[in-house]
């Protein structure tokens, strides 16, 4: 098994870089999705959350709202910090025995947004970053997620640094290009996967 470690700013396009390493064959292991089961109505995650924050981060229906909290905790550290600590762990817990269920020999990608800001990248074979300049993701922030401005730049600044998250990267896709280019970058880097897959199991 190889595991790789997936991030990138958001905006950058990795859940499209992740589409793609899914069509390719690899198994992936999403954090954000996971992020949000831990905290579905009825977990103990969602009711650390509620203790943590209070009622109003509800919805209605009684589900999280999500854009309600990401409006209390993106502008505050120490808030944010928190709210990592409740669900990253739970996060990670699932992750494992997702990955402990894959095939052998497969490849296992770890789609995580905050791989850099809490020092994961250590806990995989290789990591991928999929780079885009502020200015694409800003503009694909607004234009595609329909937020504004000063929304899309707060998440922007509360996570790591462009620079910080090249630091680690193993490989680099570049997504500041047109889809044609990107569709042929992930198949290249995706074959350099399975040939590391392959020498790991051998």
């Amino acid at each position: 098994m190889l595991k790789v470690g997936l991030t990138g700013g958001i905006g950058a396009g990795k859940s499209e870089v992740s589409r793609l390493l899914v069509e390719q064959g690899a198994v992936l292991i999403d954090a954000d999705r996971i992020a949000r089961e831990v905290v579905a109505p009825g977990t103990a995650g969602l009711a650390a959350v509620v203790d943590a924050f209070g009622e109003g981060v509800l919805a209605e229906d009684g589900s999280l709202d999500r854009p309600r909290l990401g409006s209390i905790v993106f502008a505050d550290a120490e808030k944010l910090a928190v709210l990592n600590s409740i669900v990253h762990p739970l996060v990670g817990a699932r992750s494992h025995e997702l990955e402990e269920a894959a095939a052998e020999g497969s490849v296992v990608v770890h789609d995580v947004p905050l791989l850099a800001e809490n020092g994961l990248a250590p806990l995989y074979d290789l990591v991928i970053v999929v780079d885009a300049s502020p200015e694409t993701q800003l503009d694909r922030l607004v234009r595609l997620r329909g937020m504004t401005e000063e929304d899309a730049r707060a998440r922007m600044a509360a996570q790591a640094t462009r620079d910080k998250r090249l630091e680690i990267a193993d490989v680099v896709i570049d997504n500041d290009v047109p889809l044609e280019a990107l569709q042929r970058r992930v198949r290249d880097v995706w074959a350099d996967l399975v040939r590391r897959a392959r020498g790991a199991s051998e």
